[in-house]
């Protein structure tokens, strides 16, 4: 049994907003009170003991002026295993999940070989059962992630895919896009994707404007990813399907998310810390470690992502999380790989970038980093109610920490936050009643 004891309880879900304690046995929440005393423990445990035929050991944390909240969900991250677990593989992913307070993640596809096949889905489901937190699993749309031919959805779908995503390349044939949206419908799950129309990338990365010039590097134009974004609002209001826009970064997309979405097309759209934290300038002073696909891009972006999480336009925060070693981050501008590694750092940006500005309140964080991801993957919302799965986050709002290279559970540290002082530290995570993460 665990007891969190005095913690600031906040739950999007209920709305609870109060000081209480929270037991827990095994993998459930048993009870939400404002004094669970000793007494009633005492009664607890002795049950439970007779009931089981062993005694129930007792631990307690002390959670006095710590956040107590459900645990966070990332609907898109990188795990790279199979293929790439040189730069992170999914025991080494779910530490850092666990580290950065997330209790759930949804991983994309476009691994080596790509998660079009059950062998392949079922490896990394397998594995992911090893790591003591939930690690669910996209499928690709297209075999091979080439574009041409839709994989067999229907028995993706039943071997367990969370959805289905090209993620890191975009669909470009409309009928075979069209086509998965017809069967995702059928199927009930969602359809996530990665909008860049490389007719409009002069070099990736990078935004093509003021620092691609500085720099005489050609970058991505946000009209790469407003046309993709655009047609593919209008063939999810055509079909009913579930679109989610991936990492959006232009505020023409937003208000083309914003449009649709009152046309009555079930779109979503999620949004990484970077996006809303860092701009194009970034580049000049974090080199590749800013570099990434969509690029950060101006302040008028950033604001205009802002106002879409304010009205609800955006429904989710994810990381994008996507490691690199740092030979590869080393190279040159034109031949770095882009994306940042983020699990250990969203909470913290989000408290930071939106919450400390009054942009939104802490609650408002919390249900885009978990009522809106769940929902989009069809999973129950966590919350801290009797009944309810024990995976909570411990965590001091405004107590600060720095981001160190070295301290870092992913096996990579490509991120542009090194050496940043932020707040939100994590204390506990808790996935299936057991402490996965303590500080």
């Amino acid at each position: 049994m665990l007891l969190i004891k005095n913690g600031h309880v906040m739950d999007p879900v209920t709305g609870t907003d109060a000081v209480l304690d929270v037991l827990i046995n095994e993998n459930t929440i048993i009870d939400v009170a404002k004094d669970i005393t000793d007494e009633e423990i005492s009664v607890i445990r002795k049950n439970l003991s007779e009931a089981n035929g062993t005694p129930e050991d007792l631990k307690i944390i002390d959670a006095t002026g710590l956040i107590v909240a459900p645990g966070l969900v990332d609907s898109h991250v990188h795990f790279r295993d199979p293929g790439f677990t040189y730069k992170e593989d999914i025991i080494s992913g779910a530490a850092a999940a666990a580290r950065g307070g997330f209790t759930t993640v949804i991983c994309m596809a476009n691994t080596k070989p790509p998660v079009d096949n059950l062998d392949t889905l079922h490896y990394i489901q397998e594995k992911g059962e090893q790591t003591g937190i939930h690690v669910l699993q996209t499928a690709t749309v297209t075999k091979g992630m080439a574009g041409k031919e839709l994989t067999d959805m229907e028995a993706l779908a039943s071997g367990g895919a969370a959805g289905f995503t090209d993620d890191g390349l975009p669909i470009m044939d409309e009928k075979v896009l069209y086509d998965a949206l017809i069967k995702a419908k059928e199927l009930d799950l969602p359809v996530s994707l990665h909008e860049e129309n490389p007719l409009f990338v002069d070099a990736p990365g990078v935004n093509k404007g003021a620092v691609s010039e500085a720099l005489s590097y050609g970058g991505a134009s946000r009209t790469a990813e407003d046309i993709m974004v655009a047609r593919d609002s209008v063939l999810a209001l055509h079909t009913g399907a579930t679109l989610c826009i991936q990492h959006i970064s232009s505020k023409n997309s937003v208000e083309i998310v914003r449009t649709f979405k009152k046309l009555g097309a079930d779109i979503h759209a999620e949004v990484t810390p970077h996006h809303f934290t860092l701009t194009e300038d970034a580049v000049l002073k974090y080199g590749t470690n800013a570099r990434m696909n969509p690029p950060v891009r101006t302040e008028e972006d950033r604001l205009a992502i802002i106002e879409g999480i304010k009205d609800g336009t955006i429904d989710m925060i994810v990381t994008d999380h996507a490691p690199h070693s740092k030979e590869e981050k080393s190279l040159s501008m034109e031949k770095a790989p882009s994306g940042i590694t983020g699990l250990e750092t969203s909470l913290a940006l989000g408290i930071k970038s939106l919450v400390q500005t009054g942009e939104i309140s802490l609650m408002y964080l919390l249900s885009l980093m978990t009522v809106g991801p769940s929902l989009l993957y069809r999973m129950i919302p966590g919350s801290i109610t009797e009944g309810a799965p024990a995976d909570i986050v411990i965590f001091g709002e405004n107590e600060t920490w720095t981001v160190k290279e070295d301290e870092f559970a992913s096996k990579a540290s490509n991120s542009p936050f090194i050496g940043w002082e932020l707040p939100g530290k994590i204390h506990f995570t808790i996935c299936n009643g057991n402490i996965v993460y303590e500080a």
